[in-house]
């Protein structure tokens, strides 16, 4: 059993590997041992569907190679030749002896190079795909027409589409969807880390080229004016990761006993506590995260409390504060357990609603077996309640431990505007103390304009994000879990 657990993600990666070497086999047999409408769709994609009287299909696919053609003269060579150099001509303003004004030249866009240059490779991979997989096609309809066997009409194949190929029609759009809206941002993110595309190279004006792994080295200390960006990725990886556990455990925990506090015999008017919990879930996030901070600000009600009681004049008397005021969200430290703290009000009420939703199917005859047994409360509760918990909720548990390394909102309303970093080489790389990755990304993006270091701080993320995931999903939903709980 643990050799299937280990060999699962092994199993589906060379699975991959495996039905991408079955394609190319596929095609070659096609092309080496079809006939001369097979070749010849290699040069005009509708032969083969011709010859064998599929004339609509020989139709689209002309219409598809005509139009992969088309795009290729119309739109992708204006960019892709440029994809080297990323543009030569810089912006500059001439006067035009004929329209006797001062008008722009014709200038190159970075960017725009970049972002339709790597639309245009995707469109070619995805052209490129098709035409092998039609080669195997028409490969396939002349050995059906040799074995005499039948041949769809256009009609038939439509009609095959909503009922046994019905999968392919679903997952049509969806995959669209991932290809525009996921992949190809995903590859310009990564294409943009690779070049020095920041405030000073900013298109159209100015333009910005390739830099190959300058960034990378510079965020993993490889010296240069931009050494300090090394110093602050340490602390804020670092920190991310601590909060991420934090954030996910002490909610996913509390959430669970606090189901079963509320669901205790012993407890009363379970049902007002459990509406008051989910009365605070109506309430908008970003309403409370802005008015816990205004709370806990230097100057906010309970640093006024705190020093009307005597506990700031107390705290500084031990040293525990230099100021006048406690630190709740201005200091590291501080602030880092406030943040956590915070997040445990917030996250707990929607992790009761999910663990009263699976402790009411918690098997009863285990329970009343156990305390037959002799079994006291928090063995039951180690034994049966939480591995019952961790098998069913265990993929929902994963996702919040990726969604709090990218949880923007908690970490920037908290403390935009309250927290001031007072260590120079953090300010220096345009990061805080209690940044995350994903917030020192946004504030290089959206503050100081620095995309290149931005997306390779995204990368980084995404790798984090990726590599637990995969590895986290085979360890607690591999194959045979459900026979080792039951």
């Amino acid at each position: 059993m643990a050799n299937q657990k280990k060999g699962g993600a092994v199993a589906a990666v060379g699975g991959f590997f495996k039905s991408v070497g079955g394609f190319l086999s596929d095609f070659g047999t096609a092309f080496v041992k079809g006939d001369v409408f097979v070749k010849l769709s290699a040069v005009w994609m509708g032969a083969g569907y011709a010859r064998r009287r599929q004339y609509a299909k020989a139709v689209i696919m002309t219409a598809l190679e005509a139009a992969v053609i088309a795009f290729t003269i119309v739109f992708a060579m204006q960019y892709v030749p440029k994809f080297g150099t990323l543009g030569t001509v810089t912006m500059e303003r001439v006067f035009n002896m004929q329209t006797m004004k001062s008008e722009f030249n014709d200038y190159d866009n970075s960017f725009s190079i970049l972002l339709f240059s790597l639309f245009s490779f995707v469109i070619w991979a995805a052209a490129l795909v098709i035409w092998m997989k039609n080669i195997i096609n028409v490969y396939r309809l002349q050995k059906m027409d040799e074995a005499g066997e039948h041949i769809n009409t256009f009609r038939e194949d439509l009609h095959s589409y909503i009922e046994d190929k019905f999968h392919i029609t679903l997952l049509t759009l969806p995959v669209l969807g991932i290809t525009v809206f996921t992949f190809v941002p995903i590859l310009l993110l990564i294409f943009v880390a690779f070049t020095n595309y920041d405030q000073q190279h900013m298109p159209p004006s100015a333009l910005f080229s390739w830099t190959g792994f300058t960034n990378f080295l510079s965020l993993f200390g490889g010296g240069g004016l931009t050494t300090t960006f090394s110093y602050a990725f340490v602390r804020v990886l670092g920190w991310t990761l601590v909060w991420a556990f934090f954030a996910t455990f002490t909610t996913y925990i509390g959430g669970i006993l606090l189901s079963l506090l509320l669901n205790s015999q012993k407890t009363r008017a379970p049902r007002f506590w459990r509406t008051l919990f989910i009365i605070t879930i109506a309430v908008p996030q970003f309403v409370s995260l802005l008015l816990v901070r205004n709370f806990f600000s230097n100057g906010g009600i309970v640093n006024t409390i705190c020093a009307n009681i005597g506990l700031t004049g107390f705290l500084r008397n031990i040293g525990l504060v230099s100021t006048s005021y406690i630190p709740f969200l201005s200091a590291p430290g501080w602030a880092h357990v406030m943040i956590i703290l915070i997040n445990i009000w917030i996250g707990i009420p929607y992790q009761m609603l999910i663990a009263t939703g699976v402790l009411m199917n918690l098997p009863a005859d285990q329970l009343e077996s156990a305390r037959v047994d002799g079994a006291k409360p928090y063995q039951i509760f180690a034994k049966i309640t939480m591995p019952y918990m961790l098998f069913v909720t265990g993929p929902a548990l994963v996702t919040d431990f990726v969604k709090n390394i990218n949880n923007f909102n908690v970490i920037y309303l908290l403390t935009e505007g309250v927290y001031t970093t007072t260590n120079q080489a953090m300010a220096n790389s345009q990061a805080k103390e209690v940044d995350l990755l994903v917030t020192w990304l946004f504030r290089l993006t959206q503050d100081y304009y620095n995309y290149k270091m931005a997306s390779a701080i995204g990368i980084i993320v995404f790798i984090i994000c990726a590599v637990f995931t995969l590895f986290a999903f085979n360890r607690m939903i591999g194959n045979g879990r459900e026979e080792d709980y039951q």
